[in-house]
């Protein structure tokens, strides 16, 4: 009997336990139920919103949409600058079954080459999965004919149209206009960096060089976008919302393109082969810069020898550029900002105005010249004259008129670096010129500090001497020369040279607007006739340097020719430029304003390797003023270039 009340006892207990257990499973679940639909509410109805707008994000694409580039004309309205529609073979891997079948076809096919391929995935690495990439460009339009007829055996190919940009002057405006290619990381870099990068995304290329770089910002535009419509794979199903893009601005230049083509075909030296009769032509180095000095506008610049920039808009191959930097004309290089010479003594105006305005001579000096001449009371060798047995009794216009180094070297040495570098600076030696493209060097206008930084040396008197006559550590570019003969033309009015003359939005013409700059003041006017007096000599005077190339001229002109030497010389040593290799030939300088009472035109120039500037310098500049003072009959030009047609706008 009690074993049995002891089992009942057990089971009650077992139930009760039973019971406590099930009923606290009960309350989980409860809990959890309870937890569960507090998500649920809070999902569907708090957030609602929220995850609404994520799942639109996920169906709901922004795509970019590239605006037009801006096109650039010359100063009448002639394109220099366009955009033409191109044809590209691109490739969606995404949609690609086979990415490595598919080029094998496509080599047989289209023929497209390892290099090709390589571009390819490297472009590839660095855009967007669904994105296509281009494997061909420059389509032809039998590649297009013949890759449409076969499209249907390449999934995820296809042949796109484009607007790139074309140079229909080519090589000639090269230095100019510079180009516009493929957008690299360093660009993306600037861009990010300038909070531009959302304005690109649709963009392929950007302005690299020249114009097309210093005005990117007005020829780019404003990228528009769509809204679209994606499936789960991101493939479009729709558009939504379209709003366009800005073009951008077209701009015009001062630049007269016929005047371009004129002063580098001055440059190109054309021959004849004797056995096969084909002709040869022969791009001369050198640069020449033509300016209105009335506003220091731009009419012609122009760096030889030069290159295609077409060649750079598609992508250049690795051979071609190869080529071009390695060729030892360096045509790369703009000569005209770039290019670094010793002025020589088409300075020696501006060193003469200096001279007056400070006292170290007056308008009635009169030195003699030996044909050399010696710091006093020292033991250095004596600095010669470029006329060994010396050119007499001489002052400041017949030193100007016939170059007489050795009344310059008295200048120096009597002005000192000192004042003759603040003096030069003045005219905008050393200094940024404030042309309208980056791609220019400040040169060197030396100073006491310049040398201790330089070299580690302290500035010698022997030092200042050359610099009388653009020699020594004296360097300038040949936009320098002409912005300081501007200034002298000028009588001390500063202006920067330019390229732009107006900005046209919407068939309205903006003048383009440039910084001012203070001008060379408290200089005696009769000072600055007596500079433009002794150049008006030079050309037309007795014993003028350059007075045989400007001989029957119909018109007054002003001049200054140079020689900048490439080597130097010993003290006993003699010039003789038949006997050098070309290389190491005088530069030829020459600098020029016409017409002389009201000047219109600035020429100057640099012919590397020419020998002396006025016998080779100055037949260059009577021939600009010729053709665009005397407007002569258009001759046809030898130069194979498009025919100058007005652009309707």
């Amino acid at each position: 009997m009690r074993q049995k009340r002891t089992q009942i006892r057990d089971h009650r207990a077992e139930s009760a336990l039973f019971f406590r257990r099930a009923l606290v499973s009960f309350a989980g679940i409860v809990v959890l139920v309870g937890v569960l639909l507090t998500n649920l509410y809070h999902i569907q109805v708090s957030q609602h919103d929220d995850y609404q707008t994520r799942s639109n994000d996920n169906r709901i694409k922004i795509v970019p949409v590239a605006p037009n580039r801006g096109l650039i004309y010359d100063r009448n309205g002639i394109l220099l600058a366009e955009n033409r529609p191109v044809y590209s073979l691109e490739i969606t891997t995404e949609k690609v079954p086979d990415l490595e079948q598919t080029f094998a076809q496509l080599k047989i096919l289209m023929g497209i080459t390892d290099e090709n391929i390589e571009r390819f995935r490297k472009e590839r690495r660095r855009t967007r999965r669904f994105k296509s990439v281009p494997i061909l460009s420059q389509l032809s339009e039998h590649q297009v004919a013949l890759f449409s007829v076969n499209q249907h055996k390449f999934p995820g190919v296809e042949v796109k149209a484009y607007l790139k940009r074309y140079y229909p002057y080519g090589k000639a405006l090269t230095h100019v206009l510079g180009y516009v290619a493929k957008i690299n990381d360093r660009d993306l870099r600037r861009l990010e960096d300038n909070d531009k990068l959302n304005n690109y995304k649709a963009t392929r290329d950007i302005g690299k060089l020249g114009i097309e770089k210093y005005y990117e910002d007005l020829l780019h535009g404003t990228s528009g976008y769509q809204e679209v419509e994606v499936n789960s794979r991101g493939r479009v199903i729709r558009t939504l919302k379209y709003v366009p893009p800005i073009p951008g601005k077209d701009i015009r230049l001062n630049l007269d393109i016929e005047l371009q083509l004129y002063v580098q075909e001055l440059l190109t030296e054309r021959t004849q082969d004797p056995d096969s009769g084909e002709e040869i032509v022969k791009h001369k180095r050198g640069s020449v810069v033509v300016l209105d000095p009335r506003d220091s506008s731009v009419l012609a610049m122009v760096s030889s020898p030069s290159y295609d920039p077409n060649l750079f808009v598609h992508g250049i191959s690795g051979k071609a550029y190869r080529a071009l930097l390695h060729d030892k004309n360096r045509p790369l290089v703009n000569r005209v900002t770039l290019g670094i010479y010793p002025p020589a003594s088409t300075v020696k105006p501006m060193i003469a105005v200096a001279a007056l305005t400070e006292g170290v001579i007056t308008p009635r000096t009169t030195r003699n010249d030996p044909g050399y001449w010696k710091i006093p009371n020292s033991k250095s060798r004596p600095f010669r004259d470029w006329l060994r047995w010396g050119h007499g009794r001489v002052n400041i216009h017949k030193a100007i008129e016939e170059s007489v180094d050795t009344f310059f070297y008295q200048i120096a040495y009597d002005l000192g670096i000192d004042r003759l570098s603040d003096w030069m600076s003045r005219f905008g030696f050393g200094e940024y010129t404030g042309i309208d493209i980056h791609e220019e060097s400040k040169a060197n206008m030396p100073t006491r500090e310049w040398k201790q930084a330089r070299f580690r040396q302290p500035w010698y008197q022997g030092d200042t001497i050359p610099v009388g006559i653009g020699q020594g550590y004296w360097t300038a570019t040949p936009m320098q020369i002409a912005k300081a003969t501007t200034v002298l033309v000028n009588n001390g009015v500063v202006r920067a040279p330019h390229l732009l003359k107006d900005i046209i939005d919407n068939e309205t013409e903006m003048p383009a607007i440039f910084d001012e700059y203070p001008p060379i003041d408290n200089v005696n006017p009769k000072h600055w006739q007596i500079a433009k007096d002794g150049m008006y000599r030079v050309l037309f005077g007795k014993r003028g340097t350059a007075r045989r190339a400007f001989y029957g001229a119909e018109y007054k002109a002003g001049g200054k020719s140079g020689s900048a030497q490439v080597f130097g010389l010993a003290e006993d040593e003699e010039y003789n430029a038949e006997e050098l290799e070309e290389h190491l030939r005088d530069h030829a300088l020459f600098t020029a304003f016409a017409p002389y009472e009201n000047p219109e035109v600035v020429v100057s120039m640099v012919l590397e390797n020419a020998g002396g500037g006025s016998s080779n310098g100055g037949p260059v500049a009577r021939k600009i003023f010729d053709h665009m003072l005397l407007k002569p009959e258009p001759q046809p030009l030898s130069v194979t270039a498009p025919k100058l047609t007005e652009v309707n706008r």
